[in-house]
């Protein structure tokens, strides 16, 4: 029992230094004894109209045992909005059950942010707040997953597109090695999951690609017709690993996204 609360502490620690990182001026430390942490997500960086603040307190068996508890505060995040993001996270918890999951959590309220941005009509109403009036935050209130009864086991449907697609041409990076250990990106153009897994294929054919301690990788697919993205990543062994290049992919998106939006303002002038 004394080494399963040891091993998650150190779980957490190196979550908690992973996200604090990244995050930078969006990450905030609300109680570090109590262990609760606040992340603020916004759907683009530089013009942010659609915010999220993800409040988490990390439980002792987080992430062997439990998940975290949660809370998502926005004013505007209310009724049946606020269920379906709920239970896309809690659906999350469940197909990564024992896996550090704020990573992907942050991507699927990203995403969220994004598609609400791309649809809404307007932005979110700021309530303002002065000496006679006050805010109601009633709507935000703590959420705890619940542990599935029985192991859940994630499956992915890689038999998406035609039986005779080709795997699309894979560029390999300069492998570089620090303390010891060697590192190697590889780059692949796909627009189905099944190319995914022809480009895993094929790097898998490589005897030190196969042999590797930790095999990580991350994909996004733009579906347009739901003017969304398919996502997943893969850690193998390495915690959170897949989940932060997840995430910096989505932030290189973003920023490609912004400067695009800049250069079709310039040309409108």
């Amino acid at each position: 029992m004394a080494e399963s609360e040891e091993e998650n502490l150190q779980r957490q620690i190196d979550e908690i230094e992973a996200l604090s990182s990244i995050y930078e001026d969006e990450w905030c430390v609300i109680d570090e004894a109590s262990r609760i942490f606040c992340i603020r997500i916004v759907d683009e960086l530089e013009h942010p109209k659609w915010t999220i603040c993800l409040q988490v307190m990390f439980p002792p068996g987080y992430p062997t045992a439990a998940p975290p508890i949660y809370q998502l505060n926005a004013p505007w995040l209310r009724g049946q909005e606020r269920m379906v993001l709920s239970n896309s996270l809690e659906e999350i918890y469940l197909q990564n059950s024992g896996e550090s999951i704020l990573f992907l959590w942050v991507g699927k309220i990203r995403d969220f942010l994004q598609v609400k941005s791309q649809t809404a009509a307007a932005v979110p109403e700021t309530q303002q707040i002065t000496e006679e009036g006050e805010v109601d935050y009633q709507d935000d209130y703590l959420i705890t997953c619940q542990p599935p009864a029985q192991q859940v086991t994630a499956i992915v449907d890689f038999s998406e597109g035609s039986e005779d697609e080709q795997c699309p041409p894979i560029t390999h990076g300069e492998p570089i090695t620090d303390r010891r250990s060697t590192f190697q990106g590889h780059l692949a153009p796909v627009v189905t999951t099944k190319q995914v897994k022809l480009v895993l294929q094929k790097l898998y054919e490589n005897k030190k690609i196969a042999n590797a301690t930790h095999n990580i990788y991350a994909y996004r697919i733009y579906c347009e017709d739901k003017q969304t993205f398919l996502q997943d990543c893969e850690d193998d062994g390495e915690t959170a690993a897949g989940g932060r290049l997840l995430h910096l992919m989505q932030d290189e998106a973003s920023k490609t996204s912004t400067k695009s939006k800049k250069q079709k303002g310039k040309k409108g002038k």
